[in-house]
């Protein structure tokens, strides 16, 4: 009697994506569905953001008539400049940017290379209340700069140092130095202590170590934290207002605040200087965008 073998087994078919990739098509549609509605929600999210910086451009294109003409342009029919010649022709808005840049770098400048030693004795050093430090600095970023500005204005007064760029770089000094101090220390915290101690074996000293050895390791986070302290000088307000009072000492956040008057606003004039004042932040931004991202997340995560 013959017996019949039975029969193999059939494996399923896998029915698989379009690439071979394995994804079920309906899978495959609600992640193509999903990256859609991230790209249109982020779209939304940037014209939102865009859009200010547009309207400050194109309201400084207009010429002074059509500024505040109805109906609203949202292009300019007849673009011109003359906000702009208004700007360095009638408002010393020239001395203004030199006031801003000379205070901003120095006070920007200084305040790094304190924070930078500061930072390097609380990631290096244990001393005692050296916690309470750490704390104090931080405390300070919670304190609004207006409710400074009467004991301030009181001690600069008393120092002869009101309505002078010397006061005003010193107040921006101590302002600084707290945030870049907490920054600093978490790149140092992620550069092995091995490296400056290899350099004093070889003969360097401890400041010889720090600044031959460590500084070009930490070149990324250094410049972030300049950015950072430039970019709070030439921005800031409150201070600046109430401290300088010439022409030949205003800054440039000053200034600004100087086109708004009580029965008028020159939306022209105002445009055209926001436009110049955002020019030289998004110039460092732009060229420094590098060491900016290696700075911030060099001290992310400590090995």
């Amino acid at each position: 009697m013959t017996s019949i073998a039975p029969a193999p087994a059939v494996a399923p078919v896998r029915v698989a994506g379009p690439a071979g990739s394995g994804i079920r098509p309906s899978s495959r549609r609600r992640l193509t569905l999903t990256g859609t509605m991230r790209f249109a929600l982020l779209a939304v999210w940037l014209l939102i953001t865009l859009f200010p910086l547009y309207w400050i451009a194109l309201t400084s294109f207009k010429s002074p008539a059509t500024v505040n003409a109805f109906p609203i342009e949202y292009w300019p029919s007849e673009p011109s400049v003359q906000n702009y010649l208004n700007l360095f022709a009638a408002n010393d808005f020239g001395v203004f940017l030199m006031n801003s840049a000379i205070v901003s770098l120095t006070a920007g400048f200084v305040a790094t290379l304190i924070a930078l030693l500061s930072a390097f004795v609380l990631s290096r050093f244990e001393f005692r209340s050296k916690g309470a430090v750490l704390i104090a600095f931080l405390l300070t970023q919670m304190i609004p700069a207006f409710i400074a500005l009467g004991p301030l204005y009181s001690m600069m007064s008393n120092l002869g140092l009101v309505d002078t760029k010397f006061g005003l770089i010193l107040i921006y000094i101590a302002v600084c130095i707290p945030f870049s101090t907490v920054m600093l220390r978490g790149f140092f915290e992620n550069v092995p202590a091995a490296l400056e101690e290899a350099a004093m074996i070889d003969g360097c000293s401890r400041l010889g170590a720090l600044f031959r050895v460590l500084v070009p390791v930490m070149t990324p986070g250094i410049i972030a934290a300049f950015i950072f302290n430039f970019v709070n000088c030439w921005n800031e307000l409150f201070l600046s207002v109430v401290l300088m009072h010439s022409t030949e000492n205003r800054t440039v956040p000053a200034a600004l605040n100087g086109f708004i008057s009580t029965f008028n606003v020159d939306w022209g004039s105002m445009s055209a200087a926001a436009v110049v004042t955002i020019l030289p932040t998004m110039l460092m931004f732009a060229l420094a965008s590098k060491w900016i991202v290696q700075g911030l997340t060099a001290g992310a995560v400590k090995e």
